[in-house]
């Protein structure tokens, strides 16, 4: 009974089935069609039953597995890699249903397969997280049928794991790999000239245009023959960086499948882990209504963990974002000048009329640079072609908006605050350009 429960008709069963149900009715008017329907129906039923009783004999089995990473990445492609191996002597054709986690909502998953006798088959598909959290991936459920193919066999292997959804490391690695490679600038890394004398002294070397010329060593220049020698610094190290993630309402905005306080989290996690590849220290703060989460600036081994473990555990809140109370954290924690991203989001003016005068005593402080978003969707829409009087006042009010929102950045400007606002996909990448640019300005 429990292998007849497992075995379901194929829909290549029923549109035969069908077929034959026509005839017969079309025998009514043409007799000659009765013997040939009747056949049908014996040699349907003969191999329905046959087919039944070779997928379930002791012979047909399945087995494989899954394989994943570790944790998989918020907002990246993640690869699910399935392994199955037919142990039957006959070929077998497959319908392959994966479990996914309920976050995923993908309830129409599925492959279709062939497989040999003896043969070890290996495929796999990718996953997008939006959320994150602890993912559960349950059985693997195949659907199997031999050549005939009117009748299925529902077989189960037992795959169920739970694996966490953490800040995008992918994401990490790339920018990573980006900023550290030789030709980082055709991956959108601007290369800085550094400027000023606050630096660490490297290594003298040979002059070449472009250098500065105060740098020239005259005493090593005299031995060499006239031969211009400069001294070259490097940054200075051991600076703070501390990534400032508002978690209230405002970040809840959805864009590319995630909220703005994924963007701002991910964009974190790349700036604390080019922090401290660059030997500077990297700290986080996060808050709304009031501080929730401060990790010291560190440079052990442990910190960038420390910093990914934290941003895991952050959610958002529907409270306003209080401004003072950061301000009082910032000016208690955080002794020495410091480099603050403050990642928020202003949709008005009067939104940050509102918190300038806290973020104008923190600039007094330390340097700041506010991170805010621009609208892609209203961008989006801007470009379409109006077809209604409706659409163009729609239109020209999200014009206004838009210019509002360039309009926020002047404002910042003139106070002397650094800013950033950007589309939510080049997040990590402006933060970063962002971030080099105060350091080669010796700003920090």
């Amino acid at each position: 009974m429990k292998r007849l429960r497992n075995t379901y008709l194929s829909d290549r069963f029923f549109v035969i089935l069908a077929s034959l149900t026509a005839g017969m009715m079309l025998s009514f008017g043409v007799p000659l069609l009765f013997p040939i329907v009747c056949i049908g129906l014996l040699v349907l039923a003969i191999a329905t039953v046959s087919e039944f009783i070779l997928l379930n004999a002791p012979a047909i089995a399945l087995s494989g597995n899954r394989k994943s990473s570790k944790l998989l990445s918020l907002g990246s492609n993640n690869k699910i890699q399935l392994t199955l191996f037919n142990h039957s002597p006959i070929p077998l054709y497959l319908k392959l249903i994966d479990e996914q986690p309920e976050q995923l909502q993908n309830r129409e998953f599925m492959i279709r397969l062939m497989i040999k006798p003896k043969e070890k088959q290996s495929l796999s598909y990718l996953v997008f997280p939006t959320v994150r959290g602890l993912y559960h991936f349950g059985n693997l459920i195949l659907l199997a049928r031999t050549p005939i193919g009117l009748t299925e066999r529902r077989m189960v292997i037992k795959t169920q794991e739970k694996v966490p959804v953490y800040p995008s490391i992918i994401n990490m690695k790339n920018m990573e790999m980006k900023v550290m490679t030789n030709i980082s600038n055709q991956y959108g890394i601007k290369k800085m000239r550094r400027l000023g004398h606050s630096y660490e002294f490297e290594q003298i070397k040979q002059y070449v245009q472009g250098d500065d010329y105060r740098n020239i060593n005259w005493k090593v220049t005299g031995r060499r023959g006239g031969q211009l020698m400069v001294n070259q610094y490097e940054d200075e190290k051991s600076q703070q960086i501390y990534a400032i993630i508002d978690k209230s309402r405002s970040m809840k905005l959805p864009f590319d499948g995630l909220s703005l306080l994924d963007h701002a989290i991910n964009s974190a996690l790349v700036i604390a882990d080019i922090a401290l590849l660059k030997q500077d220290k990297a700290g986080l703060v996060s808050f709304s209504n009031r501080t929730e989460t401060f990790l010291k600036a560190e440079r052990g081994a442990t910190q960038l963990k420390k910093i990914l473990e934290q941003l895991y555990k952050e959610k958002e809140y529907f409270l306003e974002s209080n401004y003072e109370a950061l301000y009082q954290t910032v000016r208690t924690q955080i002794k020495s000048r410091s480099l603050l991203f403050i990642y928020t989001n202003f949709e008005s003016r009067y939104s940050l009329e509102r918190v300038l005068p806290a973020l104008r005593k923190m600039n007094q402080l330390h340097l700041i640079v506010v991170v805010f978003f621009i609208n892609t969707e209203i961008e989006t829409y801007v470009k379409t072609e109006a077809d209604s009087m409706e659409e163009v006042y729609q239109q020209t009010l999200c014009r206004k908006y838009l210019s509002d929102k360039l309009m926020l950045v002047e404002i910042l400007k003139t106070y002397g605050i650094q800013t950033i606002l950007t589309k939510p996909e080049d997040l990590s990448i402006n933060s970063i350009n962002k971030y080099l640019e105060l350091k080669a300005k010796g700003l920090i």
